[in-house]
């Protein structure tokens, strides 16, 4: 019976949504078209939640619905009363479609084809060789060159492609711990923790990230740099506290340990290519908007370079992670509906947040924001609540001393990324999982712990950002 509501919830509540008179809801002046966006959250959420279809799927099926119910263009039989106070005002079909092709969906595609590249010329391998180098034979060192090399990694290329090649470097050295070796368990965690921990130091990190660029415009908008001068340090203390922690948890009874990765840098002509590329791209992006461009239109230039060389090629356009891209779309079309029929707002202002002291609000968002992440994807919540988020902080004049609207939306993306509690928390965590060497109460303890000093530092975090008016 249960296997049969995770279907039927999804459909059921939001019909009914639907078919409610607009009096029924307890808030003052909702549109028809409002009470259409409700639906559509509430089927979102029921399905990224309960996954009755793919989590991509229910990002597409979002933007088709929107299309149909919402928009300029949809069905004819759904936009008559148009115009008309108690209708609202429909959407342009144009805005819900550009949300394929919008910048961040071009930022992450730039991040894509470095990664694709970089692992089909081995840059990433030969990197992670020479990097652990410095780090000796000690377990304790080398796992914190593990994880450091992961962190880094994790900034440029995706979570789960990092994670799945450092497990294989890994694996010759699982073997080495001997059967109830405590260091076993502290390796084989410590490739997903920094994995997860390292995305939040750039924009194309992880897909929350992203998602929080969209809605950081204007004079809030902050650059590629810019957001690599707080998310670095950031990842770089939680990574230290991850690593003491691990090694306090789980300490390794073996002395040495030796990690051997073969390999050479190659030289050939569409390699250096790549080289040139990655290392020319990460430059640019840290430059900021100082040569003129921005950081979505950098990510081109790797696409362009690497698709006219043939460094990418169709088969290898196959293998790029396209229901990301589509997840992050689904998200990005949620908010757009949720922006411009007026509802995220009309939500904010009927609840009187001013009444709450700000503290309350932005630990309310962080903890809430957290356990959601455990228990969905990371993209999913942060599509979820952004929006709301947003609207939330442009309403509260009490939170304009902290950082306003800024600091919300910083304090909910990175709890998004924080969540890491559970096997199926990330992708990573489910690759570690999977080697048999982790349990799920072991990761569980590590991941609330990590999770929670994570959150309280992006207190301290937008706190010292808005004493040196950064926000």
């Amino acid at each position: 019976m249960r296997e049969y509501f995770k279907y039927l919830l999804p459909i059921v509540i939001p019909l009914v949504v639907l078919l409610l008179p607009a009096s029924a809801f307890p808030v003052e002046g909702l549109t028809i078209l409002q009470q259409r966006v409700i639906a559509l959250f509430l089927l979102a959420a029921l399905c990224w939640v309960l996954e009755p279809i793919p989590i991509y799927a229910t990002s597409v099926v979002i933007i088709v619905l929107e299309l149909l119910l919402l928009s300029d263009k949809g069905i004819a039989l759904f936009r008559s009363g148009a115009g008309s106070p108690e209708f609202g005002e429909l959407l342009s079909s144009s805005s819900i479609m550009a949300t394929f092709a919008s910048p961040i969906i071009m930022l992450f595609l730039g991040g894509f084809f470095l990664a694709m590249a970089a692992t089909k010329y081995r840059l990433d391998v030969n990197l992670a060789r020479v990097l652990l180098k410095p780090f000796g034979s000690n377990p304790k060192y080398v796992m914190f060159g593990l994880m450091l090399i992961t962190a880094i990694f994790s900034m440029f290329m995706s979570n789960t492609a990092t994670t799945a090649m450092m497990l294989s470097i890994l694996a010759p050295v699982i073997v080495l711990f001997g059967k109830d070796d405590p260091g076993k368990t502290a390796f084989a965690l410590s490739i997903p923790v920094a994995a997860n921990i390292g995305g939040i130091g750039t924009p194309i990190g992880t897909p929350p990230n992203a998602i929080a660029l969209k809605y950081l415009v204007g004079e809030n908008a902050i650059g590629f740099g810019e957001w690599m001068a707080f998310g670095v340090p950031f990842v770089a203390i939680l990574l230290v506290f991850a690593w003491v922690l691990m090694c306090a948890m789980f300490p390794a009874k073996q002395d040495k340990i030796e990690l051997s990765i073969k390999g050479k840098f190659l030289k050939t002509p569409k390699a250096i290519i790549v080289y040139v590329t990655f290392a020319a791209t990460i430059l640019l992006w840290l430059m900021g908007s100082s040569h003129g461009m921005n950081s979505y239109v950098v990510a081109m230039i790797p696409v362009a370079v690497f698709s006219a060389t043939g460094i990418i090629n169709k088969e290898d356009l196959k293998k790029i992670s396209w229901e990301v891209l589509w997840l992050v779309s689904g998200g990005i079309a949620l908010g757009l509906a949720l922006d411009q029929t007026g509802l995220a707002k009309l939500m904010v202002n009927s609840i009187p947040f001013d009444n709450f002291s700000p503290f309350v609000v932005l630990g309310g968002a962080a903890a809430l924001c957290l356990l959601m992440a455990n228990f969905m994807s990371h993209t999913a919540t942060a599509n979820l609540l952004m929006p709301i988020m947003a609207a939330l902080g442009m309403s509260m004049s009490s939170l304009v001393p902290f950082g306003g609207g800024v600091t919300l939306i910083l304090v909910v993306t990175f709890a998004a990324s924080l969540g890491m509690s559970l096997p199926i928390s990330t992708p990573p965590n489910a690759l570690a999982h999977a080697t048999g060497n982790v349990e799920s109460s072991q990761m569980a303890k590590v991941g609330v712990i990590i999770g929670v000093v994570g959150v309280l530092m992006s207190f301290i975090m937008v706190w010292i950002l808005n004493l040196v008016n950064f926000i």
